[in-house]
């Protein structure tokens, strides 16, 4: 069951562009039953973005973040996420075109673990589709990670929505992941003669009853809405969502 409910801030990105819409944001969003945050990215300093969250009850659970500055200057991402309030710190995705340049980035992303795990922090990685496609080793990009990413120090963000379009099972992966998932995102698949796409969750056919209780035993910690495209204003799109899931709710 989820206890608290999240919303990858990605999905309203278009009301977060200055401290007053981003506070009035957040007060429309709680009052919809959503009291956790992801970030992706901070229109304003992340210091003032933190103290809006924390004054209107919003707990920042993750980031989706600037990897260079991970790599290269650690201890300023450290200190961006410490005025955020969380330990997450993630980015969005990467290419993964090739053998290479996913072993490259693995050894990037097990170093920036390796500096900031003594403070605390864990690096959490979110997936897309394209990490499932079969590179010229005959295994995916999502196996390589799951196997080269240290599972102390890092974590993965699964985006079930992802997963199905990659053609994975999305509670196998779940299942595959168990203690190493800080946060799901709960993004829900729709198809229609132009193939899947993204809709409210509980308004397309991932299985959601078979999905949550699998995330339950995986030790899931953060359940977190996404909606990258909206037929409307996203804020009756994550209402509708808000409102299947309460269901699941403790």
């Amino acid at each position: 069951m989820i206890e608290k409910l999240g919303l990858q801030l990605f999905t309203i990105r278009d009301t977060m562009n200055n401290a007053e819409n981003i506070r009035e944001s957040f007060r429309k969003m709680k009052a919809l039953g959503y009291t956790v945050g992801q970030t992706a990215g901070c229109a304003i300093p992340y210091a003032e973005f933190g103290k809006i969250a924390a004054e209107e009850g919003i707990e920042i659970c993750g980031t989706h973040d600037d990897f260079g500055m991970m790599v290269n200057n650690p201890e300023q991402a450290m200190e961006n996420h410490r005025a955020l309030g969380t330990t997450n710190m993630g980015i969005g995705g990467f290419g993964a075109e090739s053998v290479e340049a996913v072993e490259r980035f693995i050894e990037q992303a097990n170093t920036v673990a390796n500096n900031v795990y003594p403070h605390g922090f864990k690096f959490t990685y979110h997936n897309h589709s394209h990490e499932f496609r079969l590179l010229a080793n005959g295994r995916t990009a999502m196996d390589m990670l799951v196997e080269g990413l240290d599972p102390e120090k890092t974590s993965f963000v699964l985006d079930t929505y992802w997963v199905q379009h990659g053609g994975g099972d999305v509670r196998h992966w779940i299942e595959k992941l168990a203690g190493r998932i800080d946060i799901l995102h709960l993004k829900e698949m729709g198809r229609n003669d132009k193939g899947p796409f993204i809709t409210e969750v509980g308004n397309g056919n991932i299985w959601w009853e078979g999905v949550l209780e699998t995330a339950e035993k995986a030790g899931v910690k953060h359940y977190v809405v996404e909606q990258d495209i909206w037929p409307g204003d996203p804020f009756d799109s994550i209402a509708q969502s808000a409102a299947y899931l309460k269901k699941f709710m403790k």
